[in-house]
């Protein structure tokens, strides 16, 4: 690296300084009149001094402000369309997101599923964002940070007269006392003020620890970051959804099968059931339904205690049981259980009878039930008819003309039957849903629905989410460095003794109108008079 030797004291400093680290002199040809720019106290900056190799061009691109406001601005627009309408997480469960935008919000939404917004703050583009918004954060943090912390910790108590001459506040004074100069000391350790004094020059700061507020909020943000890229992480966040019917045992996810959990029961209840609801009747008469008022799961969590031996059957251990309340969630391990959703009357369990067609008893020749759970692919019996189940639809519905199931639950069940017998030639099909009962064409034989069981089913939410101590202690260090960037000021005041004069500098990284009105109480009982603000000067 090239460097600069400073005319006066011969110190050899880095290229990109303006200021020479040992005596203080201006390295820019003691341009008098101009103010020094005291940013960063004339230290060199990496990022402004080499562009030699590939790495210097990526460290130069992500130190340059522009680009992390850019990547900021491109976050926040971002961030912007992802509520435009709902994420995924707040749609229906049971319901497929290509379809529920569509028919929901029209073409905008299909757009919108499409382009991947549905889903935003989970995908990777977004955290991809996020992390170089990081990136860039952490390196210019560096860039800038390390040449400051170098030049405070450093920084020279004599000053060169150019240096002083060229701050915003100075003043020259010829004419003072003794005494002034040491009523003036005690007036700045009055002012908490600390004083460091060689070969009689004198510097006077206060409040260092201000310039460290952008940096604490960077460090704060990279924290915040870091927490919600975390998320990707499976053992830090989970936000996943189960469906249990009651009286079932199903694995709770995102615990490697580690944990299940099974539905005791479920309780729902409404307003308008008992006394204390009275209060409620008026705005109960304008609903068009009953209103929910309370619904949990008595819920037992096993663990599977069983060796991991491939195909072998879970051995369960009953780990906890209790109940699962909107708000009031069931924990374990980490997880909680919240009570999200319901589905009442859920279809469970179906019976049919076979009968001929032209029976008008419709006396049964074979019954049997369907579990909707576990449906068999067949039913035999002894008097040597058989009945085949082709088609489910479990929740089924009319697409085009065609049938299929808009679901895999059970809500409103559809069959496709094949039915063999001693006396049928060929087999008979049969088409069976709620209300419905479609023959292939002259059958001799009919199926008919002739009873149904049903339960209701609880969503429950999953929850883990260990980034919540890390994001907050992101915001608590963000803000402190807010405050200590705010109600505080770095102040500097030089005193430079020449042999006939005296010199008074001041500098502060901001709120200089304060800066000014403290040292008129700083000269108070001194004949010294107020410094000289040069930049108005130039500006005349």
């Amino acid at each position: 690296m090239n460097t600069i030797k400073c005319s006066t004291c011969g110190h050899q400093n880095k290229e990109g300084t303006t200021i020479c680290e040992k005596c203080g002199k201006p390295l820019d040809n003691d341009q008098q009149g101009t103010l020094l720019n005291m940013r960063y106290d004339g230290s060199s900056i990496r990022s402004k001094t080499k562009n030699r190799s590939i790495v210097d061009k990526i460290w130069n691109f992500f130190s340059s402000v522009k680009v992390g406001v850019t990547l900021i601005a491109i976050a926040l627009v971002a961030s912007a369309l992802g509520t435009i309408y709902p994420q995924e997480m707040y749609i229906p469960q049971n319901v497929d997101p290509a379809l529920h935008y569509r028919d929901q919000y029209g073409l905008s939404g299909q757009i919108y599923y499409q382009l991947g917004f549905h889903n935003l703050y989970n995908s990777w583009w977004y955290m991809v964002l996020i992390a170089l918004i990081g990136i860039s954060i952490f390196i210019v943090s560096i860039d800038r940070g390390v040449p400051l912390y170098k030049a405070l910790k450093n920084q020279a108590i004599k000053r060169h007269p150019n240096f002083l001459k060229r701050q915003k506040l100075f003043g020259e004074y010829t004419a003072y006392q003794t005494e002034d100069k040491t009523r003036f000391i005690n007036n700045l350790k009055k002012h908490r003020y600390k004083i460091t004094e060689k070969d009689g020059h004198i510097l006077a700061e206060k409040g260092r620890f201000s310039r460290w507020g952008p940096y604490v909020n960077h460090l704060g943000l990279i924290i915040f970051l870091l927490g919600t890229l975390f998320r990707f992480i499976p053992f830090m966040y989970v936000d996943d959804f189960v469906w249990v019917r009651e009286g079932e045992t199903a694995v709770i996810p995102s615990t490697s099968q580690q944990y299940y959990i099974k539905n005791e029961e479920f309780i729902f209840e409404t307003y308008g059931n008992d006394d204390e609801d009275a209060i409620f009747e008026e705005a109960l008469q304008n609903t068009s339904g009953p209103v929910p008022k309370h619904f949990e799961t008595n819920a037992i969590i096993y663990e599977d205690v069983s060796k991991d031996v491939i195909g072998s059957e879970p051995e369960l251990k009953e780990v906890k049981s209790g109940e699962i309340i909107v708000n009031e969630p069931l924990k374990i391990n980490g997880l909680a259980l919240y009570q999200d959703s319901y589905q009442l009357n859920e279809f469970q369990t179906m019976s049919f009878k076979l009968h001929e067609t032209d029976d008008e008893a419709e006396e049964a020749i074979v019954e049997f039930t369907v579990d909707l759970t576990d449906p068999e692919s067949e039913y035999v019996f002894d008097n040597g008819y058989r009945i085949e189940l082709n088609r489910f639809y479990p929740e089924y519905e009319l697409n085009n003309g065609e049938p299929r199931s808009v679901s895999n639950y059970p809500r409103n069940p559809g069959f496709v039957f094949f039915v063999y017998g001693p006396d049928i030639e060929e087999r008979e099909a049969s088409f069976l849903a709620i209300g419905q009962n479609i023959p292939s064409g002259d059958n001799q034989y009919k199926l008919s629905l002739t009873d149904f069981g049903v339960r209701d089913v609880s969503g429950l939410k999953v929850r883990k989410d260990l980034t919540l101590p890390i994001i907050g202690l992101g915001a608590f260090i963000f803000m402190i460095g807010v405050v200590q960037g705010m109600y505080w000021q770095h102040r500097r005041i030089w005193i430079h003794q020449a042999t006939d004069r005296m010199y008074i500098a001041c500098h502060t990284n901001k709120n200089w109108y304060g800066l000014t009105k403290e040292f008129e109480k700083l000269i108070d009982g001194t004949s010294f008079t107020m410094v000289r603000d040069q930049e108005k000067k130039n500006d005349v």
